[in-house]
């Protein structure tokens, strides 16, 4: 079985070192990277929502593609990008949308700098287009078949989705003080059924759909309308507006609606900009997703991550790392959780056939280690070798050979009860503090997993013997940086008893 067996440190320098580009090739790499730099990000769902989560991310240079459905259901179509998908193009403060059948024609507006609009509400597209941000901005308060595994990178707008879960992040959307705050751990305020309050209105701004059939608008949007005046007809039943003001949205004309549905929306504070801007509520949202997608692209590429796998289980009294917990084998689930992670290369250290087949087959490379009894420092040392190694070092830095790889998450795979929320806080501390050692733990005491930055990659492979790294924080005490996590999280598995539910 063909698994990477790492070279010595000083062969894997002195290749390293040989593999600099000439002057010109940097030149070529530079204009490249400039050409690369941006993100792909696919929006699902193209709303006025949607549209102002676009607008941040298309101010921020990323390529943006959008899906819908067939018939769009957006009320505030004036400042939506969906529009596209029935008048073939769609402009809203300064974006340009055009409408795509075809790939082809996705590739080319995407290409000349556009936002590209497909009807492909199952997003089918990311099989080809292989974005590396996927936003999930239906709205439609539950999560409709998202996976945190669609994309390196998946933000859930809204109730209906859970972080750490089927998502790396949720986006708050309900009006308030925490409007557009990024969630790492849990979920979005869940769906009242009351409309926010906008100029002192709830449930009254609304305009429903009277029965069952197609929208006839007798309105536009932004006509001033009367409490009373009827605003549309559906199913050749009248739709009464329940409030004077002014018209800020109304679906198309001909589209089909059951009753009591959303057609429509009236604003009491009777701006006419509002009707064709932007709205706060969606760019405070679209700010949050900002946020969050340049945390990620700070991140991308610059981490790797090391399972270590390899030892006996002696004192479990038998290969523990194959013992069941909820029904899955304790070394699949910490394979499950490294696959969320697909933004950096993972490795595990394993002298286990069955191990390394899996790894595999999620995309995990095995690094072979039939030694275990000369304890974790080399199952480390293997590791972190195999991580420096599939860095392509541009310009290397003396003692740390490299630039472009920042640190290296290390984890065990006995603790199955670790989530990934807590790995995903980790990588974000390291990256927002460099230089530090950051780990899990509890009450000030560190624990597993730990992300080392690459100035301590020297001194982790002179490490030897049963030895971790705990020697090189108590070291570096002041560098290290304590992610809280829960005791069930911190748990490990050592003996049999420990596989019995922890008292918290």
């Amino acid at each position: 079985m063909p698994l990477l067996y790492v070279k010595s440190w000083n062969q894997l320098e002195s290749q390293m070192w040989r593999l600099l580009p000439s002057q010109d090739e940097k030149r070529l790499q530079k204009e490249q990277n400039r050409k690369d730099s941006n993100m792909k990000i696919l929006i699902k769902g193209a709303g006025d929502l949607a549209t102002g989560i676009a607008s941040r991310l298309y101010g921020a240079g990323h390529q943006i593609l959008m899906t819908e459905i067939e018939t769009p259901l957006t009320v505030r179509r004036t400042v939506a990008l969906s529009r596209a998908v029935y008048e073939k193009t769609a402009k809203v403060e300064g974006m340009e949308a055009f409408f795509a059948y075809l790939k082809e024609e996705a590739e080319h507006i995407l290409e000349r700098g556009d936002i590209a609009v497909m009807a492909d509400p199952e997003a089918s597209c990311r099989g080809w287009y292989m974005p590396d941000v996927i936003i999930d901005a239906i709205l439609a308060k539950e999560n409709l078949g998202t996976a945190i595994t669609d994309a390196p990178f998946v933000i859930g707008v809204g109730p209906g989705f859970t972080a750490g879960e089927d998502c790396h992040c949720v986006i708050e959307t309900k009006r308030g003080h925490t409007l557009g705050n990024i969630i790492w751990r849990g979920s979005a305020i869940p769906n009242t059924g009351v409309p926010g309050n906008v100029g002192g209105y709830t449930v009254e701004r609304l305009i429903r759909a009277s029965a069952d059939g197609n929208v006839e608008p007798k309105v536009r949007i932004g006509d001033l309308v009367e409490k009373g005046q009827v605003v549309a007809v559906t199913g050749g039943q009248p739709v009464y507006a329940q409030m004077s003001g002014i018209v800020r949205g109304m679906l198309q004309s001909g589209v089909p609606v059951k009753a009591g549905l959303k057609i429509g929306d009236i604003d009491a504070r009777a701006e006419v900009s509002h009707c064709y801007t932007i709205s706060d509520k969606a760019r405070a949202v679209g700010g949050g997703v900002l946020e969050a997608t340049t945390g990620f692209e700070r991140m991308s590429g610059r981490y790797a991550i090391v399972v270590l796998a390899a030892g006996a289980g002696t004192r479990f009294g038998g290969s523990k790392l194959h013992a069941l917990v909820d029904g899955v084998p304790m070394y699949e689930r910490m394979l499950q959780k490294v696959q969320v992670f697909s933004a950096f290369p993972a490795f595990v250290v394993t002298g286990d056939e069955k191990i390394a087949d899996e790894a595999k087959k999620r995309s995990i490379t095995p690094v072979w280690n039939d030694r275990p009894e000369e304890g974790i420092s080399l199952s480390l040392r293997l590791g972190l070798e195999a991580a420096v190694q599939s860095y392509r070092c541009e310009e290397p830095t003396p003692g740390t050979l490299e630039r472009g790889l920042k640190g290296v998450f290390f984890s065990v795979c006995d603790q199955p009860w670790l989530t990934v929320s807590t790995m995903q806080q980790i990588f974000r501390t390291a990256s927002l503090h460099p230089g530090s050692i950051v780990c899990a733990g509890r009450g000030g005491r560190g624990g597993n997993p730990v992300l080392w930055d690459c100035r301590y990659f020297s001194e982790l492979l002179e490490l030897s013997g049963d030895v971790g790294g705990r020697q090189l924080m108590n070291k570096y005490r002041e560098n290290v940086r304590i992610e809280e996590a829960d005791e069930r999280e911190l748990s490990d598995v050592d003996r049999q008893e420990d596989m019995r539910p922890v008292q918290v």
